[in-house]
């Protein structure tokens, strides 16, 4: 689905990215991972053409992406990222903007279809119970699945997703994620997302990409990444990776400085 070729890109004359090389097929769930600035968002914002690359190529369904006008690649392709700026509409009015991209000539306001569409995503996302509520009475939880149902409300064949779990507990979470791995199960959709819980993204994530200072260090399955080793080259600090005793998949044990200095004078 996705065939990104020797991309350079960045802001200005800092290029945060470099010889970026990767493929996607269609119903992938791809985790990316990686330090603070070392490219994850940036990676994202290139894909959805807000960042124009400086060299490289980005091919999404056969077509180069710069060939795609905004309005087929709004289509095509979602984003829920971190935060939203606008409260001043309700729930049903805002995940209505997702069908903006459907719009025909001349259409100004939105069809019956387009109500049915929303509230189908409403009701996968549990948000139809919110859809008269203004956006700022709702709290951060239910503000991720607001922004999911509004992405799907789109229709994409990709998602892109840009720490949805960020700042919120761990039931949150969870149900945030597991609601994301349905829906790629479920409905096949492609999802690429952007995480700092490296125990969520092994949980969660199919596949996954660590990005380091700009490049692509490592792409794998999470046994594949998320061994000590390469952990500690790249986050420079001490883990301990065991298996999870019900998924098996890999899961990071933190060492604090305490706790090195007490074993490091035995």
């Amino acid at each position: 689905m996705l065939e990104i070729k020797d991309l350079t890109c960045g802001y200005d004359s800092k290029f945060v990215l470099k010889d970026i090389d990767f493929k996607i097929d269609s119903g992938e769930f791809l985790g990316v991972i990686g330090p603070n600035g070392s490219g994850k968002t940036t990676l994202l914002r290139a894909i959805t053409r807000v960042l124009k690359p400086r060299k490289g190529s980005i091919v999404f369904c056969g077509e180069d992406l710069v060939r795609m006008g905004f309005k087929e690649l709004a289509r095509k392709i979602a984003v829920v990222s971190q935060n939203f700026e606008t409260n001043l509409m309700n729930v049903e009015e805002f995940i209505l903007l997702g069908r903006l991209p459907h719009y025909e000539k001349f259409q100004f306001l939105e069809t019956k279809e387009d109500i049915e569409i929303a509230k189908k995503c409403m009701n996968l996302t549990d948000t139809f119970r919110l859809k008269d509520c203004s956006l700022r009475e709702i709290s951060g939880g239910e503000r991720q699945l607001v922004l999911i149902a509004r992405a799907l409300t789109q229709e994409p064949e990709l998602l892109l997703l840009d720490e949805p779990t960020a700042h919120l507990d761990i039931t949150h979470q969870v149900g945030i994620l597991d609601l994301i791995r349905r829906l790629n199960k479920e409905f096949n959709l492609t999802v690429i997302m952007v995480l700092h819980d490296l125990n969520l993204a092994s949980e969660y994530c199919k596949r996954l990409m660590l990005i380091n200072e700009g490049r692509i260090h490592k792409i794998g399955q999470p046994e594949e990444i998320l061994n000590y080793q390469v952990i500690e080259e790249v986050y420079k600090t001490i883990v301990v990776v065991k298996k999870n005793p019900i998924s098996s998949r890999p899961y990071m044990l933190l060492v604090s400085e305490e706790e090195r200095s007490k074993r490091g004078n035995r």
